[in-house]
């Protein structure tokens, strides 16, 4: 599977109650073109990724209403999102009108990602935004079809990208990265939210020799 194939795999993807941003367009937040643009944005990302050589794939469990549904970057919020554009050497234009939105799990995230030299790329097992019925802006975990929607997509991006390990953020993650990945280690880290940001950060901390900065946290 070539990258392109995949990213037109990724933005085919239709479902009930499902939002996915490499395809549709939010009425309410999102630029005329956004999908397109989201689109044309994942496959620069992850032709670049294929090609320098990827450290760690983090997965999280699906993309949040604040976060990823309008960036199409998982763990990857409005504010956040130039930060990826910089570590790749793309340009990630915004999708929507307004003022950037932030998300608490991404502000954790690139809280600790901001401090880590090696090549990360970030994915879901679910990589779109899955919604309960009659609330677009709100957030659900995805069921089993679902999953295995996911999971299939996950083993097509693991065969391009190549990575050396895999990070599972939270359980979900883990269930998954461990199916589909016996031949590769795969690390853990508590999930951010639900009272797990501590963790997670000492875990992240430990993992990459991070040195720790007094205070460096305590406005997340």
């Amino acid at each position: 599977m070539t990258v392109e194939e995949f990213v037109n795999k990724v933005s085919r993807f239709s479902g009930g109650h499902v939002f996915n941003p490499y395809r549709d367009v939010c009425p309410k937040y999102d630029m005329p073109d956004a999908a397109l643009r989201r689109k044309e944005t994942l496959l620069r990302l992850v032709t670049t990724a294929s090609q320098v050589g990827i450290g760690s794939l983090w997965i999280g469990r699906d993309l949040g209403h604040k976060g990823g549904r309008r960036t199409g970057i998982a763990l990857t919020d409005e504010v956040r999102a130039s930060e990826v554009g910089k570590r790749w050497g793309v340009e990630i234009p915004r999708f929507t009108y307004g003022e950037p939105v932030s998300e608490t799990t991404a502000t954790v995230i690139w809280s600790v990602l901001s401090s880590i030299q090696e090549h990360v790329f970030l994915w879901n097992v679910f990589p779109f935004h899955p919604y309960t019925p009659g609330e677009s802006f709100s957030n659900r975990s995805h069921n089993a079809r679902e999953r295995a929607i996911g999971e299939e997509i996950l083993s097509d991006l693991i065969g391009l990208v190549e990575p050396k390990r895999i990070v599972a953020i939270g359980n979900d993650a883990e269930k998954s990265a461990k199916i589909l990945c016996p031949h590769l280690e795969v690390v853990k880290f508590r999930h951010p939210s639900y009272g797990g940001k501590n963790t997670f950060i000492e875990q992240a901390e430990d993992m990459y020799n991070i040195k720790k900065k007094e205070n460096q946290y305590s406005l997340l």
